[in-house]
């Protein structure tokens, strides 16, 4: 099951920074269980979008080259207040270091402005032939999977900068098929 806890992208500067945004409603699913009398989304749902927000980051600023961005980690999270339905929790990640594979982000989650989640996420990129030893393409066929998610996240920024964070594809580049 893959839970996509983002809605759209706002803002995007390659390697710096992105805010994105999650709007919870009460056909989500997990709240019919988190709590039925108090529909809550868990904290580590926020924690997802938290990943989510920095991980769509690191494969803007890197062109899609790698597969697969897992969390290594999770430093000084606070939890200020609860996100409910109707509420749009608002997710801001910024690169503090990368050293390696590995990238350090600071990020925050807001309602209307205020404070909810914070903390520092530890990030690693790679491609699943390198550590893994699969073929090659099922890296090429995720990536390509990633894209066009990225792109739907992305569908209600302005076409210019769309097109600026948009990695091209080998057919893009090669240009039309000429008969």
């Amino acid at each position: 099951m893959r839970f996509s806890q983002l809605d759209r992208i706002l803002t995007l500067k390659k390697n710096d920074s992105i805010e994105a945004v999650k709007c919870l409603s009460l056909s989500e699913e997990y709240l019919q269980d988190h709590f039925p009398r108090f529909p809550i989304m868990p904290g580590v749902l926020m924690v997802e979008s938290m990943f989510q927000t920095s991980m769509w980051l690191l494969r803007a600023s890197d062109e899609f080259r790698h597969s697969t961005v897992v969390l290594r980690q999770t430093k000084s999270l606070t939890f200020r207040d609860f996100v409910q339905p109707g509420n749009s929790l608002k997710v801001t990640a910024k690169i503090k270091s990368v050293k390696d594979s590995l990238t350090t982000l600071q990020v925050n989650g807001t309602i209307d402005g205020n404070p909810s989640v914070k903390g520092r996420l530890v990030l690693d990129t790679y491609n699943l032939c390198e550590r893994e030893g699969v073929d090659p393409a099922v890296d090429g066929y995720m990536n390509r999977q990633f894209r066009v998610k990225f792109r739907q996240l992305c569908s209600q920024m302005d076409k210019d900068i769309q097109a600026e964070l948009m990695p091209k594809t080998p057919i893009e580049i090669l240009g039309p098929v000429s008969s």
